[in-house]
């Protein structure tokens, strides 16, 4: 990427967050999956980037949708669901592709069930943004912007 392009920042999603605002609000409130789409896409036009988002119930398509955009992507958020928990394959993908990447939980895993309390993904990442609510995909994207516009070290 060069220092004149617009940033494009992959937005990704896993299993079941398609249904929020249904599911399980006392959790995880009632915004849905759009609301958070336009809340980042908002964050990262402020910034001259753009987002791609994608959303998949499937692990394998999680991984294919990284693969796919690793050439084109400045970056990633990511909300692996449960699968933040289960996946090395996630984890290998996000190390793989060599983007800078931010997970990001709407709860606080680290105060629900203890198989919640331990990401697969996390040391794949720059950071981690949990229990945050909505505000929290604003967070992040305003972390990988950060990260991604920070002076990089000479070799």
């Amino acid at each position: 990427m060069s220092t004149t392009d617009s940033p494009l920042l992959l937005l990704v999603h896993g299993p079941n967050l398609n249904l929020l605002g249904e599911r399980q609000p006392e959790i995880y409130g009632h915004d849905t999956l759009p609301d958070i789409e336009s809340d980042v896409a908002a964050a990262a036009n402020a910034r001259g980037a753009t987002v791609l988002s994608f959303q998949s119930n499937h692990e394998g398509a999680l991984i294919d949708f990284l693969h796919q955009h690793r050439g084109q992507a400045s970056g990633v958020l990511l909300n692996a669901g449960a699968y933040t928990h289960t996946s090395i394959a996630l984890h290998d993908a996000l190390e793989a592709i060599a983007l800078p990447a931010v997970e990001v939980h709407l709860s606080n895993i680290h105060t629900r069930e203890s198989f919640r309390r331990r990401s697969m993904i996390a040391a794949a990442c720059i950071g981690q943004i949990a229990g945050l609510g909505r505000a929290g995909y604003t967070v992040a994207t305003n972390l990988l912007l950060d990260h991604l516009e920070a002076p990089k070290p000479s070799p």
